[in-house]
């Protein structure tokens, strides 16, 4: 059923976007939708405050083995999104994957089959996936 939405999302993603069809447009689209992401989730900080940031410096013991690590590290956040931060971020997130699903049109590449194998390099490298 998984592969099925990520199908069906993809082929939709492609019938329906025409007005922006060309790749510049879709590259520069991808981008301003990462930063309506970034912008909605500042403004769930800034305006509503249903989120709080406190950054510092992550503090790791030096004798901490790697397999501990994620016991010391923090995500800075404090609260959770409220219904409506999250419905806004929602929708920014959602026209994110629609322009990252025209990417992968234009690439050939089958979202479901990207994840797929993400899942695998995730679960065989671990955190060494991303280096």
């Amino acid at each position: 059923m998984a592969d099925n939405c990520c199908r069906d999302f993809q082929l939709a993603v492609d019938q329906y976007l025409i007005r922006h069809r060309s790749i510049l447009d879709v590259l520069t689209k991808y981008q301003e939708s990462n930063a309506r992401v970034n912008r909605a989730f500042a403004k769930a900080v800034t305006e509503c405050g249903c989120v709080d940031i406190k950054a510092n410096r992550q503090k790791i013991p030096r004798e901490a083995e790697y397999s501990e690590l994620l016991k010391f590290m923090s995500s800075h956040l404090s609260g959770e999104p409220c219904s409506n931060c999250k419905e806004i971020l929602s929708k920014e997130i959602g026209h994110n994957l629609f322009y990252l699903a025209a990417l992968c049109n234009f690439s050939g590449i089958d979202i479901h089959d990207l994840l797929v194998q993400e899942l695998k390099n995730l679960k065989t490298l671990g955190a060494f996936h991303l280096s």
